[in-house]
C-alpha cells in the first residue's frame, strides 16, 4: 500500500480528483453520477485505443496509424451496413476486429522483417489508410439514415445504467489487467522493451513480440472503428483526425515509458480519464475544445520530462551507493 502511495499512479489519481474538485466547485452538476457516466462513455474509445497503444510502446515501438485504422474500418463497416443491411451485427463486429488486426499485422511485419523504424512505418501506413478511405468512399459520407437501427443502436444500448460501449471498454480493461500481468506474451512485452538483448538470451523473439503488439493494437482500433461510427451515426474521410496524438498522450501521461519496458495498465486508465475529463470540462468552463490538441501536446512534453527526471534521479542514487560501497 505504501508503495502505491508513492507511485506515479497515486499522483495521477490525486491530479484527476483535484481536477474534478476544481470543476465541481464551479459546476456541481459535472460530478453528478449520470454526467460522470457520460464522460466515461465519451472516453471509452480513447481508453480502448490507449490500451492497445500501451503494449506497442512497452516494446519500444509506437503506432501512429491507430486513428487511420479506426477511420478506415469504421467507413468499411458503415458502407457495408448501408449496402447490405441484412448482414448480422456479429459478422460486422468480426469484420471490424479482423480488418483492424490485419492492418496492425502489416505494421508489425514491416517493423519485424524489414527493420524499418516503427514511427516511419506507421506514418506511412497512416497516410495509406487515410487515402484508402477516400478511394472506397469517393469522399462521400455515410449518414444515419443510411445505417440500420441495430447497427447504430448496439453501442448506445443501456445495460445496468451504462451504455454497451462503456461495458466493452471495461471488459477490455479487465482483460488487459490479466493479459499483461498473467500471460507469457504480456510479460514478454515488458521484457522486450526493458532490455531487448537480455530478452533474446532469454529465448524471446523481439521482432515477433513487437509484431503481436501491433496486431493487438490494430484489432482494438478496428473494433473502435465500428463503435465510433455506430455511436455517432456518421462516417466520413476525416474520422478521428489527429486522435492518435490523444492516444499517445493518454499512455505517456499515465506513465508508460516512451523508451519501453515500464508502465502499468492502471496508469493508462488514469491517463485516459484525465484527458477525457479535461476534454469534457473545457466547454463547461468556457475554453474552446480546439485547445484540446495543444493541451495534449503540452501534457506529452511535461510527462516525458517528468519520466526522464525520475529516471535520472534513480540513476544517480545507484551511483552514489556504488561509490559508498567502494
Amino acid at each position: 500500500m505504501s508503495g502505491f502511495l508513492r507511485s506515479r499512479e497515486a499522483l495521477l489519481t490525486l491530479v484527476v480528483l483535484a481536477l474534478l474538485g476544481l470543476i465541481a466547485g464551479r459546476f456541481p452538476a459535472f460530478v453528478a453520477p449520470g454526467n460522470l457516466a457520460g464522460v466515461f462513455n465519451d472516453t471509452a474509445p480513447l481508453l480502448i485505443l490507449a490500451l492497445g497503444q500501451t503494449v506497442v510502446i512497452l516494446t519500444r515501438c509506437i503506432d501512429l496509424s491507430v486513428a487511420a485504422n479506426l477511420a478506415l474500418t469504421g467507413m468499411v463497416c458503415a458502407m457495408l451496413n448501408a449496402a447490405a443491411p441484412d448482414v448480422p451485427l456479429a459478422a460486422i463486429l468480426a469484420l471490424a476486429v479482423a480488418m483492424g488486426a490485419v492492418m496492425g499485422a502489416i505494421n508489425g511485419l514491416l517493423v519485424w522483417t524489414l527493420a524499418i523504424p516503427p514511427i516511419v512505418v506507421t506514418l506511412g501506413t497512416m497516410t495509406i489508410y487515410r487515402g484508402l478511405i477516400f478511394v472506397i468512399s469517393g469522399g462521400e459520407w455515410v449518414n444515419s439514415h443510411q445505417m440500420g437501427a441495430s447497427f447504430t443502436g448496439f453501442p448506445r444500448a443501456v445495460l445496468l445504467g451504462l451504455p454497451v460501449m462503456s461495458w466493452i471498454a471495461l471488459a477490455i480493461l479487465a482483460g488487459f489487467f490479466l493479459f499483461v500481468a498473467r500471460t507469457p506474451l504480456g510479460r514478454a512485452f515488458y521484457a522486450v522493451g526493458g532490455n531487448p538483448h537480455a530478452a533474446v538470451y532469454a529465448g524471446l523473439n523481439v521482432g515477433r513480440t513487437q509484431f503481436w503488439a501491433f496486431v493487438v493494437s490494430g484489432a482494438l482500433a478496428g473494433l473502435t472503428g465500428y463503435l465510433w461510427v455506430a455511436r455517432y451515426a456518421v462516417a466520413y474521410v476525416d474520422i478521428a483526425a489527429g486522435f492518435e496524438l490523444e492516444v499517445v498522450a493518454a499512455c505517456v501521461i499515465g506513465g508508460i515509458a516512451i523508451a519501453g519496458g515500464a508502465g502499468t495498465i492502471l496508469g493508462t486508465l488514469l491517463g485516459a480519464l484525465f484527458l477525457g475529463i479535461l476534454k469534457n470540462a473545457l466547454p463547461v468552463i468556457g475554453v474552446s475544445p480546439f485547445w484540446q490538441m495543444a493541451i495534449s501536446g503540452a501534457a506529452i512534453v511535461v510527462a516525458i520530462a517528468f519520466n526522464s527526471r525520475s529516471a535520472l534521479g534513480r540513476g544517480r542514487i545507484i551511483l552514489k551507493r556504488a561509490e559508498g560501497a567502494a
